[in-house]
């Protein structure tokens, strides 16, 4: 705690007080008194408290006081078990005057100050909309999108260099690359973009997917800055995309995080006498057999030895992250979140972390990555879902990893059997909010949809129409709307993680635009492909994303599905006033027809409908005839 002596500096910081903005007569700080202070600023009128991390050589030797304003005082300061650290609990009264204060330090034999921002919050930021089932989610890998500023692929103060022959390397895109292609994405019916992690990540090796992050609060300067980030999502708002920061709570860096040479305290991190491995066993969280052994081995043991484990134990750390999160949303106007490897952190904790972003923003949307085939297991995570144990993640959304494995398998080359997906749809029963499940063939991290579909047009087709018209928020991943496809499932990661062409000066085809798809003819492995089949699979997915938009029968309807006969499924999306019906043939080799007359007990009166795909009238019944893997998408007026 602060001692109560009167020194020259609380002198000064009196005098400054009575002078309302006048800076203390006390030099600035230097970079070796203070390396850090996170925050970087803060708002007037928050609910979250504010605890500063002051970071610096010997700063636990230091009073602690604040001048500047009105309404904003130091309420207590906590030495850490490093020297180099405090943290400081900062009063903001809700009258209080936005402004620059002036933190002001005292050692007793020097005093020294620093700048310190307290903003006016913007009006209705609390009440701002977050992602919803009226978005779909274009999910980006910025590193592989597209390359808007190549004078920062490689940079002198971090350590990876730019090198395309390689598949794990990083390659150049970059946040401007993405903002000179927003008009494409807005155009092809995206609401919403989720970017895989901007921030620092600086590792001598696969530094280009951004989950070991070096600085919580600096993108990486290969994709950017911090204003460019901001820039980004003014940028997206303008054109009605909101935007998804991908953040990680359970890991950082091992060696490149600022801080690991010296943490706070031994607990800032999960330490064991030699490394461990986290079990990856998620039933543990709510097995009521589970051992105190096992337990620890999840959410204790680390996820990879390049990724040190956060204790969100410790409450310092705990703090930080919920500022952290609150802080990338006011400053820089986010509408969501999306959590890595969710169920790794303590769940305790992370409740308490969801709950401070949803009290601060009671509309703001969360997904978490709860990567598990088990519907109950799953269900678990969501929030209110009524567990046994008592357990309430307050996490709103969950990532719907049983529909994709269902839809995996009927989609696969090999094919499947339609009810399969019947049988993932009866499961909703289980679920507590459907309408917030991030539905979604593949991602970042799963095989490509074109692979699973076996690079057949019409079986993606069938697939990107099952995930557009299903209940919950759909997600694609970057190039789906045109069959990408990897370029060597042998490289793992790397491999389907493809770069999109067009977005580098010089690529072959540039498939932004209609006559890059229609030239298309090569894949990514260096195989042949149809000319034209890109410009076919994107304006397929263009019309079905675009109707999507403005179907509140999709968003917000109910769901009633028939037990499949033969090769379709059969399901009807419908509220008072519209319906649609969808039907799906997964047979690649037998046409099917539509038993039409076994929804009897829906479709009375449905009469003439509009086909979504061709715009056409269209009157289905038990003589319709579909293709194989063919489909069907009816729009009705009820």
């Amino acid at each position: 705690m602060q001692r109560h002596t009167i020194t020259l500096a609380a002198l000064l910081l009196l005098l400054a007080a009575c002078t309302n903005s006048t800076p203390p007569a006390v030099p600035d700080a230097t970079a070796a008194q203070l390396a850090h202070v996170e925050p970087l600023s803060w708002w007037t009128g928050m609910k979250c408290p504010l605890q500063l991390l002051v970071n610096g050589e010997g700063i636990s030797s230091c009073d602690v006081s604040i001048a500047g304003g009105r309404g904003v005082k130091v309420e207590a300061v906590h030495k850490a078990e490093s020297p180099n650290y405090l943290f400081v609990d900062i009063s903001v009264s809700p009258n209080a005057e936005p402004g620059t204060y002036w933190l002001v330090f005292d050692n007793g034999s020097e005093s020294f100050r620093y700048a310190y921002e307290i903003a006016a919050r913007e009006d209705g930021s609390a009440q701002r909309s977050s992602f919803t089932t009226a978005d779909l989610v274009y999910l980006i890998m910025p590193d592989r999108f597209a390359n808007g500023d190549p004078t920062n692929d490689d940079t002198p103060d971090t350590a990876e260099k730019a090198d395309r022959s390689r598949e794990g390397g990083r390659h150049g895109g970059d946040i401007q690359g993405i903002i000179d292609h927003l008009d494409y994405i807005a155009d092809l019916g995206a609401t919403a973009i989720w970017c895989t992690p901007l921030l620092l990540d600086d590792d001598s090796r696969g530094s280009y997917h951004g989950y070991a992050c070096a600085d919580y609060y600096k993108i990486d300067p290969r994709f950017g800055d911090n204003e460019l980030y901001r820039e980004f999502v003014d940028q997206a708002h303008q054109r009605g995309i909101k935007v998804i920061m991908d953040i990680v709570t359970n890991h950082s860096g091992t060696r490149t995080h600022w801080w690991a040479d010296d943490l706070p305290f031994n607990d800032w991190i999960h330490q064991w006498p030699e490394y461990t491995g986290s079990n990856g066993c998620f039933s543990t969280e709510m097995d009521p057999n589970a051992s105190a052994r096992d337990l620890a081995g999840m959410d204790s043991g680390w996820f990879t030895g390049g990724m040190a484990d956060m204790n969100l134990d410790n409450p310092y750390l705990l703090q930080y992250f919920k500022q952290w999160a609150i802080w990338w949303i006011e400053w820089s106007g986010l509408d969501g979140f999306r959590v890595d490897t969710y169920p790794y952190n303590e769940k305790v904790p992370m409740s308490e972390w969801c709950k401070a972003v949803t009290d601060e923003y009671p509309n703001f949307n969360i997904v978490g990555e709860c990567w598990t085939g088990s519907v109950p297991q799953l269900a678990y995570w969501q929030k209110d879902n009524p567990n046994k144990d008592g357990f309430n993640s307050n996490l709103p959304s969950i990532m719907d990893f049983p529909l994709r494995d269902a839809a995996t398998s009927v989609f696969s080359e090999r094919g499947g059997r339609p009810r399969t997906l019947y049988n993932a749809f009866a499961n909703d029963f289980a679920y507590q909010d459907l309408s917030n499940m991030l539905i979604f063939p593949g991602n970042h991290d799963t095989d490509r949809a074109g692979d699973i579909a076996g690079k057949n047009p019409e079986r993606f087709k069938a697939m990107m129409t099952l995930f557009a018209t299903a209940r919950g928020i759909p997600q694609i991943l970057y190039g789906d709307e045109m069959m990408f496809t990897s370029s060597d499932l042998r490289q793992g990661h790397g491999g389907l993680r493809v770069d999109f062409p067009g977005g580098w000066e010089g690529d072959e085809f540039d498939l932004f635009t209609e006559e890059g798809r229609l030239a298309a003819d090569t894949d990514f492995d260096g195989s042949a492909i149809e000319k034209g089949m890109r410009q076919d699979v994107y304006d397929y997915c263009r019309t079905l994303f675009r109707w999507r938009k403005d179907a509140d029968v999709i968003h917000n309807g109910r769901t009633l599905h028939f037990l499949p006969e033969g090769s379709g499924y059969g399901y009807f999306r419908y509220d008072d006033d519209e319906a649609v019906f969808v039907f799906i043939n997964v047979s690649s080799e037998n046409e099917t027809k539509v038993p039409w007359s076994n929804y009897a007990e829906f479709t009375g009166g449905l009469g003439e409908g509009v086909n979504v795909i061709t715009g056409e009238p269209a009157v289905v019944s038990d003589a319709t005839v579909v293709p194989p893997l063919g489909t069907l998408v009816i729009e009705y007026k009820r």
